[in-house]
């Protein structure tokens, strides 16, 4: 697919400075020397500013709010500036009037002002503002969601159960009892434009706003291939049969770790069979029903999410832009 890397979170092209994971010295004398920045991140949500929350912030790593936070940084990457691009969780920090029922929920609209972060500044959902970064903020702040996510997550050594450190700036855990090594985990996904004649298989989860349908999706089991995985999930959510699959593009998700293997698939059969255990509804839609969706002019169906990749599946197969 000639525009797979055009979808949000891919495109960007960092340069993730692997030669200097590690290297606390040459990291040290960046900042020293000024040519550090600093995205922060709370519970997930990166710091960003501008009239619609477009723009990350960045901090000098000497800021005063920094170091009242005990997580080590994360080396997030390199400009071609020679810039590094550091990433500092402040999570510790309690907001007044928090309610802490209301984030990480699918539609979490709140922002949390720090009293002495940049005038203007807000932490934000991810979700909610993806599609209104440029890719390189969309990748920083990506990067970043997903890396402190692991580390929160991975306290604690898989092999013996004590508690790890993170070393490699924040790319590796270490534990110092048994020796055991530990990296940022990543989970496979499968997310399906299935279609039959002019129409797409559509389906929706519990828990969804009312209306909102999107493809197929989930995740590659262990010995699996992408092509088998698409024709299993299908099948269980839906009782249809896939034929020929293949894959268009990819797209890192970190809610909280995944990478999402974006494929297309010829139906073999019609009827749907669906599995309430797995999703709540689905349907096949025309190409006239995902169009007016996508103008909002719909009676009953929104479009998928803006940002994620099924969006621009549907977006791409509407416009005839899948080869």
């Amino acid at each position: 697919m000639r525009r797979a890397e055009s979808v949000t979170f891919g495109g960007s092209a960092l340069d993730r400075a692997d030669d200097l994971r590690g290297d606390e010295a040459a990291i040290a004398a960046a900042v020293a020397a000024g040519r550090a920045s600093v995205v922060v991140v709370w519970r997930g949500k990166p710091l960003v500013v501008g009239d619609g929350l477009d723009r990350l912030v960045r901090v000098t790593p000497d800021h005063p709010v920094l170091a009242r936070y005990k997580v080590p940084p994360i080396l997030l990457g390199r400009e071609d500036t020679g810039e590094l691009i550091l990433a500092h969780d402040i999570s510790a920090w309690v907001p007044p009037g928090l309610e802490p029922g209301q984030l990480d929920s699918f539609l979490d609209a709140t922002e949390q002002v720090h009293p002495d972060l940049p005038a203007g500044s807000a932490f934000a959902e991810l979700r909610r503002i993806m599609s209104g970064l440029s890719p390189r903020d969309a990748e920083l702040a990506a990067t970043a969601k997903a890396v402190f996510g692991w580390h929160v997550t991975h306290r604690f050594c898989a092999r013996c159960g004590e508690e790890s450190r993170m070393i490699r700036s924040g790319w590796q855990r270490a534990c110092d009892h048994c020796g055991g090594q530990h990296f940022p985990r990543t989970d496979p996904v499968v997310i399906m434009l299935i279609t039959r004649g002019n129409a797409v298989l559509m389906g929706r989860s519990p828990g969804w706003p009312e209306g909102m349908y999107s493809l197929l999706a989930g995740f590659v089991e262990p010995g699996e291939t992408l092509e088998a995985a698409v024709r299993r999930e299908v099948w269980e959510e839906a009782g249809i049969r896939v034929g020929q699959v293949e894959y268009l593009a990819s797209q890192p998700w970190p809610f909280p770790a995944s990478l999402m293997f974006g494929c297309r698939g010829v139906a073999l059969s019609h009827e749907i069979v669906m599995d309430p255990n797995e999703i709540e509804d689905a349907r096949w839609m025309s190409r006239e029903e995902i169009l007016a969706a996508f103008a909002g002019e719909h009676p009953f169906l929104l479009p998928a999410r803006k940002g994620a990749i099924a969006h621009f599946l549907l977006e791409n197969w509407l416009a005839d832009r899948l080869d």
